[in-house]
């Protein structure tokens, strides 16, 4: 399996997956032709738009993604940010859960940012996103054997707010459920290849087990969840 799994698609300072192009390119390694998973936003047509554009600059084409017949097609295969309960409910609903899984697992390039990124977990048991609409499971496409937090925040000392820490969450996870979670800062990102897991970007990754202190790692790091 190829993954690519990004905390973010949109990173402070610069545009639309500019801080990942470089590795968007090596993910790709020449394929053109992107099949783009547009259901956690409401708007297909706009988000498969804005899509389209930024690959077109990297000489790729994107295809919106409505069924299965475009899954199949693709060389690569893209899915978007947004809120993840409403992804997940869609590809249920579109049975493309299987579909997608199978494409992956044949070698074609998985390329998740956000949301998409959390669906490449077993389940969607970390994410960040209000439950919006409910998909009749949060089992998930399952590419990776850990789970994943985007977006993660660290504490602000110098805050007011009483109320539980990104890291606080995470370890109630993990008083329920055993399996490892990674937590993405923002410009982070997951490189896949098989059952290796390499972090790239330009800063550190936090790493939680059930009952051992998280621990960090650094860019380059090879993720060992063991």
């Amino acid at each position: 399996m190829q993954l690519l799994l990004l905390s973010s698609s949109n990173v402070y300072g610069y545009g639309y997956l500019d801080h990942a192009e470089r590795e968007l390119r090596a993910r790709l390694d020449g394929r053109t032709r992107v099949a783009f998973v547009p259901f956690a936003l409401q708007d297909h047509e706009a988000y498969t738009a804005t899509a389209r554009e930024r690959f077109a600059r990297i000489d790729c084409e994107v295809t919106q993604v409505r069924g299965a017949a475009e899954i199949e097609a693709a060389e690569a295969i893209f899915v978007g940010g947004g809120n993840t309960f409403r992804l997940l409910k869609t590809l249920y609903e579109r049975e493309l859960l299987d579909v997608i899984r199978a494409r992956v697992r044949s070698g074609v390039p998985y390329i998740g940012t956000s949301a998409g990124t959390n669906i490449a977990a077993p389940t969607i048991r970390t994410t960040n996103d209000m439950p919006i609409v409910q998909p009749p499971s949060f089992d998930a496409l399952g590419l990776v054997p850990y789970q994943i937090n985007p977006h993660y925040l660290d504490a602000d000392p110098s805050s007011t707010h009483q109320g539980e820490t990104r890291e606080q969450r995470l370890q109630q996870y993990l008083e329920e459920n055993t399996a490892p979670v990674i937590g993405l800062r923002e410009d982070t990102m997951l490189w896949v290849d098989d059952d290796v897991t390499t972090l790239h970007g330009r800063s550190s990754a936090r790493v939680f087990r059930r009952g051992a202190e998280p621990i960090e790692i650094e860019p380059g790091s090879v993720v060992a969840l063991v």
